[in-house]
């Protein structure tokens, strides 16, 4: 029973921890005013970084062990646990899926930075597959993600329009 009051207290401890990544993760983002549609991507590749490593973590052997010796000791501190590993389980899906379908407006990001203000060819595609992204993503297509993402576009074409002013 030593062992596993130890064992139980490390469990705590992770929890502690992995709670705390949560919470941190669904905290309201600060970005600069004119932030670009890129910092969209660049948020949610590192957010999967973030939870693909902590996954790592609680998939590798030395927890695997503790976790099993913990479940023949029938002990509370799993229920716990196994809701965390849900959650990250879920946070990561979040990211990886989010990553993907942010992915798929990569290719115009460039072109929206770096066009004329004359950018309105980009536009009706750029539209399309923001509307895919909004009618299949599982994750993103909350007003939260939309409106995000808008304003960063949105952002981007302001920020085109002043360099090309400013130069011309």
């Amino acid at each position: 029973t030593d062992v596993t009051e130890e064992l139980e207290e490390v469990v705590m401890i992770w929890t502690k921890q992995i709670r705390q990544v949560l919470v941190e993760s669904e905290q309201i983002r600060r970005e600069a005013d004119d932030v670009g549609p890129s910092a969209e991507l660049e948020h949610w590749k590192s957010r999967m970084s973030s939870f693909n490593s902590l996954l790592d973590e609680i998939k590798s052997s030395r927890v695997k062990k503790i976790i099993s010796i913990l479940q023949a000791a029938r002990s509370k501190t799993l229920k716990q646990w196994k809701e965390l590993d849900g959650s990250i389980t879920i946070a990561a899906n979040e990211a990886k899926d989010n990553v993907r379908y942010l992915y798929a407006l990569d290719k115009f990001f460039g072109p929206l930075a770096n066009a004329s203000p004359v950018m309105m060819e980009h536009i009706p595609s750029l539209m399309n597959t923001v509307c895919m992204i909004y009618c299949t993503s599982p994750f993103y297509n909350t007003s939260e993600h939309m409106t995000s993402l808008f304003l960063k576009i949105t952002n981007q074409m302001i920020n085109t329009c002043k360099t090309y002013l400013c130069e011309g």
